[in-house]
């Protein structure tokens, strides 16, 4: 195993689709334990931003039009448009119209930091991603964001065969169906990288 300071050498911290159609009340894709993972986002960002590592943040974005995606979210499909690039959707908890693909206010991006929008689970898919981190001098990276087993995870997969060391952040992470998500984690953390709460992982960050 490496020492921890080691697997975490210059690191970028990944966000992903912590979005107004994952994480606001009565999004068409709640998963409404994502915002109970709002204080360890804002933990990391402050952190990074304070030591200037570099953030990313991902967004999903569905195609408007039929692809093998919509087969399993349906909620994708018109008259719901689930992350449809420029909907805008009336939410609840915050009592106003946000475009559905838009990061959430709470953790909003700095105008230095990265996004990428991508159009399957995957970050690292069909994106830039992974020049951009080598650009930038990345080695390693914190992974958090929302669905574990879904779009996390597929990232984090990438990120292993990008050879990036990978740590997801276990408090930072999120979905609907815990026994999943719990799957994940243990999984990832037998053969893909490491699982680490944000609190531990603040104190080795230097």
């Amino acid at each position: 195993m490496l020492a921890p300071p080691e697997r975490l050498s210059r690191p970028a911290l990944v966000v992903v689709d912590m979005q107004n159609d994952f994480v606001r009340v009565g999004a068409p894709l709640e998963v409404a334990d994502a915002r109970a993972t709002i204080p360890a986002h804002q933990a990391l960002l402050d952190a990074f931003r304070r030591r200037g590592f570099p953030v990313v943040y991902t967004k999903f974005i569905t195609w408007p039009a039929d692809t093998l995606l919509w087969e399993w979210s349906p909620e994708c499909r018109p008259p719901t448009r689930c992350c449809w690039k420029g909907h805008m959707r009336f939410y609840p908890d915050v009592g106003k119209e946000l475009d559905c693909t838009d990061i959430i206010q709470e953790i909003y991006p700095e105008p230095d930091d990265i996004i990428i929008e991508k159009f399957g689970y995957g970050a690292f898919h069909g994106t830039p991603l992974a020049d951009l981190l080598r650009g930038r001098g990345v080695k390693s990276l914190l992974i958090t964001g929302t669905v574990t087993q879904i779009c996390v995870e597929e990232t984090a997969r990438e990120a292993f065969h990008h050879n990036f060391k990978t740590t997801l952040v276990s408090d930072a992470v999120s979905s609907y169906v815990p026994d999943l998500h719990a799957a994940t984690l243990k999984n990832f953390a037998m053969k893909f990288g490491w699982v680490e709460s944000s609190e531990n992982l603040l104190k080795l960050l230097t």
